[in-house]
């Protein structure tokens, strides 16, 4: 709602303690032991149903490109339809996030941290925000690549494996 009003102070500051929340959940639930494997499908699938949400808002009111919303929402869709592709041939699926997905993540959130901050407090150096929307493309989409590269492996060692027992 914030982000539909423009209220751009209001968006920063749910975005930033979203940010922190999802950051002190990780560390707890390491530092703890605090896993589950229906935690490990719903924090990240919750972390990025917030930031396709927010980017497809952003776009939306043209606070950034159309095309960078896109590409953050199809590496998702991607990703989604290959894990349930793979779980539906294989049954077996191990959700094991990787580093650049981690570094994805926390680009995404960063840049739409610094695009709220640049529109509710201060504006930012050019260089700054083309930078974040750089480094968020770039990560977007060698995570997405890892992603298929790394499944399509594992499916062809699954599948051989498969008719081996056949």
């Amino acid at each position: 709602m914030q982000l539909h009003q423009e209220a751009w102070g209001n968006a920063f500051l749910l975005m930033f303690v979203a940010g922190v929340s999802d950051g002190l959940d990780g560390f707890l639930a390491r530092a703890f032991n605090w896993r589950s494997r229906l935690g490990a499908i719903l924090d990240p699938l919750a972390d990025k149903a917030l930031l396709v949400f927010v980017f497809l808002m952003l776009a939306h009111k043209g606070v950034i490109p159309l095309w960078l919303a896109l590409l953050v929402v199809f590496r998702d869709v991607i990703i989604l339809l290959g894990a349930t592709t793979y779980r539906w041939l294989f049954k077996e699926l191990t959700i094991a996030p990787l580093l650049i997905s981690k570094v994805n993540t926390a680009a995404q959130i960063l840049f739409v941290l610094a695009i709220m901050y640049h529109l509710a407090i201060e504006s930012l150096p050019t260089f700054i925000v083309n930078g974040l929307q750089i480094l968020v493309a770039a990560t977007t989409m060698i995570s997405g690549i890892a992603y298929v590269i790394i499944w399509s492996r594992n499916a062809r060692v699954a599948y051989r494996s498969k008719k081996q027992d056949e």
